[in-house]
């Protein structure tokens, strides 16, 4: 728990030079927050960026989910809802937890950010940890990727995700009042879900907003085996082995876990998700606060027939190496995690005239988050987290230094705090604390077509565990430059250079012990370095005759590089993984592209196409582990006044370029198809029909841990029907 006053901490300015700037009740600045028109709504939908990004705009990727996007692409964990964008995957632990993967980045690299501020969980320490953000109540979420996202924090080397909620209302309704109501169902979890939104102006200085979400499911069906290949031989060889030695009934169990096809066991969640918030405008000023609260409850996937022994001795056999023996234990109880968060959010605008400086930005966060690892009925691990997340930013007026050349930009300092403590015979890190400061700045510079833009970030972060003994604290710098020139065809290049440092998490640091939900002894390094990593990106981006494109190609080197190793040893039964460093070298090109192949005057024809490939390898010559292989996605859409019908292939590549100890994972293809029917022309009412996978393909993440024993979903049939007025 925090042992510090919370005015204390609050007393901390802070600033992350990429804050979400919230809108104002009246009508907004010209630039402040960019539209984008839907064809199909009456209204504009307004998508609120990352504060900073239509202000300066370094980030060569950026990817903005919204509306039928969101609707299609709903999952319970956002990491599965982002999945299909190009350069783009999710860890998939288990259906109940997955966090994105962005270029190939995951875990730290990675910040996951609600409205511009850190989810405050637990997420980022392990991939069997939710993500405590419901996808069901965001507005929009964007993806960032790219060297300025560095910004965001040093741990954001990877990129960020960004998901809008409306929990602390951004204007007041225009009518007064609006409403979101959905609900969905599929056949391949057998899906329950609900949701619903209530946002209300009060006279013309406040707006109201409460919303609430339940979502259920069952046991994930699959196509195939639930093992890949290489466990099911293993297996059956074990089985073998049992049979020879006289063993019938544990060969006969061993080759039923190996045969078990068709479902994942233990993968099953109930999740509950509930805000209300209150925003008072005044002109050009705004302030708001919310609170919200998130409950799951979620099965982890253990490997069939693979037990869970966590050290403990097995039952006896006739001779002692079955005693010992940690992989036949079959009579382990089911692992669950019972997780909840609450938290509290503020956000203010304040404009503060026409000088230098504009408006002063600022955005807290606080959040008391509780986790636990249930083995059956039995506690097993109690994770208690809470922490306070804040910024502070001073945004600029723009200048005009003659000859056509303005500068503009922003300046100010981020604050964060957390203190996480686990408790239980396996807790695998022991008590620790996290305090950061940090400033930056990021301006701009445009001349005519030429832009230049510059951001700078230092940042102090203190790792204390008192319990052995340890605190270290690390000094961080990174900087971005990007120029790029807009050609009159509507066509922009650019490239951006940076230099980024990460501090080891705590994790990282001081992790020492058997982890229940990932079947590993962790061992972390309390002498870890800081990581470093130089980047060049260039990029391309075009809008001509109603199509739209981008491509970008990246290349980072990376200085001590942390990673988790899978040794190949075994520690109290479990595999033995450890924190290493050392030099890595990362190389990417992802893209999209969607044109309108023709039109009639009842609707387009519009072609999708869009892929990423990653190489990333280490000093050593081996590859870096879970790096998602070449893939490619091909979309037809009619796109209607009340009518939508989407056509989809997913492909992607085998993997066999592994990391020691890593298993290589099949090529696949999934084919989908989808309606979207809006029987009024506009969003007050639309009915979604999908079918996932409809050849009922197996294929397996390579970026999961748990690839080997959780497949992707088989053929799932889906029904969701939204409303919104």
């Amino acid at each position: 728990m925090i042992r510090r006053p919370l005015a204390t901490l609050l007393a901390g300015t802070a600033l992350s030079c990429l804050p979400a700037a919230p809108l104002l009740a009246q009508e907004q600045d010209e630039g402040a927050v960019p539209h984008v028109h839907d064809p199909h709504d009456e209204e504009d939908v307004i998508v609120v960026t990352a504060g900073g990004l239509e202000r300066l705009d370094m980030l060569a990727g950026t990817s903005v989910v919204t509306d039928a996007q969101l609707q299609r692409n709903m999952a319970g964990q956002v990491g599965e809802v982002l999945e299909s964008l190009p350069g783009v995957s999710a860890t998939g632990f288990a259906p109940g937890a997955s966090r994105p993967v962005l270029r190939g980045f995951q875990g730290e690299r990675v910040r996951v950010l609600v409205d511009g501020i850190g989810s405050i969980d637990a997420s980022n320490t392990s991939a069997d940890h939710a993500v405590t953000i419901d996808p069901l109540t965001a507005e929009s979420i964007e993806v960032l990727r790219g060297p300025a996202v560095l910004l965001y924090g040093s741990s954001a080397i990877g990129g960020a995700v960004n998901v809008i909620d409306r929990r602390i209302p951004h204007r007041i309704p225009i009518d007064g009042l609006r409403f979101d109501g959905v609900v969905s169902g599929d056949t391949a979890t057998d899906l329950r879900e609900v949701g619903a939104s209530l946002d209300v102006g009060l006279g013309r200085n406040f707006a109201w907003h409460v919303d609430g979400s339940f979502r259920e499911t069952d046991d994930l069906e699959i196509a195939g085996f639930t093992l890949s290949d290489e466990l099911r031989a293993d297996l059956l060889a074990d089985a073998a082995e049992e049979f020879e030695e006289g063993h019938e009934e544990e060969a006969d169990e061993l080759i039923e876990a190996a045969n078990l096809s068709g479902i994942v066991p233990n993968s099953a969640s109930e999740t509950l998700s509930l805000g209300t918030g209150l925003t008072w405008f005044s002109g050009l000023n705004s302030i708001g606060v919310s609170v919200s609260y998130y409950d799951t409850d979620y099965g982890i996937p253990i490997a069939p027939g693979m037990g869970h022994a966590h050290g403990e001795e097995e039952e006896d056999h006739d001779e002692e190496e079955h005693e010992e023996e940690e992989g036949h234990d079959h009579g382990e109880e089911p692992v669950t995690i019972g997780l909840e968060q609450f938290r509290a959010d503020l956000r203010g605008e304040f404009h503060l005239g026409e000088g230098f400086f504009h408006d002063l930005v600022t955005r807290w966060g606080y959040s008391d988050y509780t986790h636990t690892e249930f083995e059956g009925d039995e506690v097993g691990t109690v994770f208690d987290v809470e922490g306070v997340e804040g910024r502070v930013e001073l945004i600029q007026s723009e200048q005009n230094l003659g000859g056509g050349t303005t500068l503009r930009g922003s300046l100010g300092g981020q604050f964060f705090y957390r203190d996480f403590v686990a408790t239980g015979a396996e807790a695998f890190v022991p008590p620790n604390s996290t305090e950061q400061y940090a400033l930056f700045t990021l301006q701009e510079v445009r001349a005519g077509p030429f832009e230049a833009e510059m951001g700078a970030r230092w940042e102090n972060t203190t790792q204390e565990a008192d319990t052995i003994a340890v605190s270290r604290s690390f000094d961080t710098f990174s900087g971005a430059l990007g120029l790029s020139y807009s050609f009159d065809s509507g066509i922009r290049a650019g490239v951006n250079f940076s230099r980024a440092e990460r501090a080891p998490s705590a994790e990282e640091l001081f992790a020492d012990g058997p982890h229940i939900a990932t079947s590993q002894y962790e061992l972390g390094d309390p002498d870890l370095g800081t990581e470093a990593a130089w980047g060049v990106e260039g990029y391309v981006r075009a809008s001509i005759g109603g199509a739209d494109m981008r491509l970008a190609v990246y290349r980072n080197w990376f200085d001590n590089f942390i990673y988790l190793f899978d040794t190949g040893l075994e520690e109290d039964g479990l595999a033995l993984t450890q924190y290493l460093q050392q030099d890595a070298d990362w190389f990417g090109v992802e893209g999209e592209a969607s044109v309108p192949l023709f039109s009639t005057g009842n609707g387009v024809l519009v072609g999708d196409v869009g892929g990423s490939y990653i190489r990333a390898t280490l000093d050593d010559g081996s590859p870096v582990p879970r790096i998602p292989p070449l893939s490619l996605t091909g979309a037809l859409e009619w796109q209607g006044e009340k009518l939508d019908l989407r056509s989809e292939v997913e492909w992607y590549d085998a993997q066999d370029r592994t990391a020691p100890n890593e298993t290589a994972t099949d090529g696949f293809a999934h084919v989908n198809l989808s309606a979207n029917f809006r029987p009024f022309g506009d969003e007050r009412l639309s009915v979604l029909l999908q079918a996932d996978n409809i050849f009922d393909a197996e294929g397996r993440r390579h970026a999961s841990y748990t690839k080997d024993f959780v497949p992707l979903a088989g053929r799932n049939f889906k029904v969701s029907v939204r409303t919104r007025f």
